[in-house]
């Protein structure tokens, strides 16, 4: 075990810098572009040269990144081309916002989609039919739509919730649910159709099994099979498509920010690449991939526990 979380953990790091790697070049394509509007845009040619001399924007390729490898295996991460703020401090205070969304988010998923999924496989009829239509609507209705109608109809007719805007939760526990009551909804509805139709699917397959029919012959009860057993089994799957669901929340948070107003990860990486400020870009990116990774670590370690069959052929 120890063994394969190292792997996984260097894999992780060679993936990181990969990522990272491909940013920087992306990037170099608009040093010009990101020292002009530093010093403005009536600065001279000349002007823009010194500037970019400055940041160190002018050295080789190879030697910048290595540079800010560098600072960054230490935690220093550099500061805001244009506010001068240390990154590292940045994205962490920010990170919160976002994390405290869309774990949120990610639990009602589980949720829900865990007792849509049993329920639909274990009972069929009308409640199948529920979640089948939860699944239908959530793949085919963006969740951008869904934000926006949830503005009009809760926050701008009704007033039950506020349109924009965030408040911390140490700071007044019931406004932050407020707060976030509508960026939460907007952004699990993909992920309960994902993972609903996922359980409902495992579920029915594991139910058919013969382990399950020896169970019933025994006379264990319904409740103790489903849950205790069949459940067990599907839910290996059902972890895969939620640690992929985590990544696309994440993405996701980047418009939900934007709507709602929220001062989270996305709004800061998006207000970032508008300005070009390669340093914040390039911790993001780096923070971005390693919670993935921790994330997809973890998802497999339970995974492991859950099946013993995953943890050997790990």
């Amino acid at each position: 075990m120890i063994v394969y979380v190292l792997r996984r953990l260097g894999v992780g790091l060679v993936l990181a810098v990969l990522v990272t790697v491909i940013t920087f070049l992306l990037l170099s394509t608009s040093f010009d572009d990101v020292a002009g509007s530093i010093v403005g845009s009536g600065a001279t040619p000349a002007r823009v040269q010194a500037q970019k001399a400055q940041l160190g924007l002018d050295r080789p390729l190879f030697t910048q990144y290595l540079d800010w490898l560098s600072h960054a295996v230490r935690g220093d991460l550099g500061f805001s081309y244009f506010t001068s703020e240390p990154v590292r401090s940045a994205i962490t205070a920010r990170l919160g916002v976002t994390l405290s969304v869309v774990l949120l988010a990610l639990l009602a998923t589980v949720v829900i989609s865990v007792t849509l999924g049993v329920l639909a496989a274990s009972r069929g009829g009308a409640v199948d039919r529920i979640a089948q239509g939860v699944a239908l609507v959530g793949h085919l209705v963006p969740n951008l739509l869904i934000a926006i109608a949830l503005v009009y109809v809760l926050a701008i007719k009704s007033q039950w919730f506020p349109a924009t805007g965030y408040t911390p939760l140490t700071e007044n526990p019931a406004r932050w649910a407020s707060t976030v009551a509508i960026p939460v909804v907007a952004l699990m509805t993909g992920g309960v159709a994902n993972l609903t139709s996922q359980i409902r699917g495992a579920m029915i397959g594991e139910l058919r099994k013969d382990y399950i029919r020896t169970l019933r012959t025994r006379g264990l009860p319904t409740r103790s099979i489903v849950l205790r057993h069949a459940l067990r089994g599907a839910a290996g799957p059902a972890l895969t498509v939620l640690s992929l669901e985590f990544v696309q929340m994440l993405g996701g948070a980047l418009v939900i920010e934007q709507v709602f107003a929220l001062p989270g990860f996305g709004q800061y990486a998006f207000s970032a690449s508008l300005q070009g400020d390669i340093p914040i870009i390039m911790g993001i990116s780096l923070f971005g991939v390693l919670l993935v990774v921790c994330v997809n670590l973890v998802v497999d370690l339970v995974n492991g526990w859950l099946n013993p069959k995953a943890r050997i052929l790990s």
